[in-house]
């Protein structure tokens, strides 16, 4: 069963958690949300005892994170692949706990107060397109890895633009509260390449500022870019370049130092690989039509991706 999306609502308690986000990470806007004793639920005790004891689990999600996490036709249901997995850890949950009636809440989640939602225990587990680096592990914990990205550039193919060194003088959008973020105002620095670098509240706003001329560039990790062009009017028009500045692993996260939990999503992530169902998941979001405009992103599965499935880790992207 699943309840109402909650509404976000800014907590001043929570600024000191945007200071100690990494550097490419969360920006803490309004963290936690209506509804919530957000910040006595994460002392109350574990993940799975404040599970059983409220007969619900608060799910994570984000609007624009395609395929992974995203709002399709109804704007109460996310969908994508990291969606589904998180799915499969609630059927775990039914299964282990004996609780059939789990009922699952949703939580809109963004990139800049994603990580103090689950710090301050608003959200129990967030899978969506969410880095897993050391710093955020300071922070919060990470599931094993479900998938690995290149942070590349979209662009108009009428530009040109074929690689990061042609992006002198043009304007670049990214997501703020990403790595990418860090990345490419890293990267202009220290090359002094000329860029001028802006950043958009989410995915959707970055891909919308590129659309209306107002950048030449999105940078974003290669596979949401592919969910950006796939989601437009007109994909053909667009093309995803430039060698990559990173690879980056995708993990869900929940709250540091609950090994009982991260376990019991850490071994629904495992049988997922080991039964081959995770292969069957990647064509339907990456190789087939997906909603809303059943486009296909065309992305096939990499190598560093089988890596992952057959061996899965925790292991920092930059570790």
């Amino acid at each position: 069963m699943v309840t109402n999306t909650l509404k976000p609502l800014g907590l001043a308690c929570l600024l000191a958690l945007s200071l100690a986000a990494c550097g490419g990470g969360d920006k803490t806007a309004g963290a936690a949300q209506e509804g919530s004793s957000a910040p006595d639920q994460a002392a109350a005790g574990s993940t799975i005892d404040k599970i059983k004891k409220s007969g619900t689990i608060v799910l994570g999600h984000r609007d624009a994170s395609i395929p992974f996490s995203y709002i399709a036709d109804n704007p109460n249901q996310p969908i994508g692949y990291a969606h589904d997995l998180q799915l499969k850890v609630v059927e775990a949950l039914k299964k282990n706990l004996n609780l059939p009636d789990l009922k699952v809440r949703y939580n809109l989640v963004t990139s800049q107060n994603r990580i103090p939602l689950v710090v301050n225990g608003t959200v129990d587990l967030e899978c969506g397109s969410t880095t897993n680096n050391l710093e955020r592990q300071k922070q919060v914990q990470f599931s094993n890895n479900f998938f690995v990205v290149g942070t590349r550039l979209l662009t108009d193919k009428a530009t040109g633009i074929k690689d990061y060194v042609d992006l002198k003088g043009k304007t670049v959008v990214t997501t703020s509260g990403t790595t990418s973020e860090r990345l490419l105002k890293e990267y202009n620095d220290k090359n002094k390449a000329g860029i001028n670098v802006i950043s958009a509240k989410d995915h959707g706003e970055s891909f919308l500022m590129l659309q209306n001329g107002r950048a030449q560039a999105f940078m974003m990790d290669d596979v949401l870019l592919a969910g950006a062009r796939a989601k437009s009017a007109d994909p053909a028009k667009w093309e995803i370049v430039g060698t990559p500045m990173s690879y980056e692993n995708y993990g869900c996260m929940m709250r540091k130092g609950d090994a009982e939990f991260q376990k019991v999503v850490n071994d629904t992530l495992s049988e997922v690989f080991k039964s081959g169902e995770i292969n069957k998941m990647y064509t339907q979001w990456f190789e087939q039509p997906i909603p809303p405009k059943n486009v296909n992103m065309e992305f096939p599965m990499s190598d560093k991706m089988k890596e992952i499935i057959a061996n899965p880790n925790d292991k920092a992207a930059d570790e």
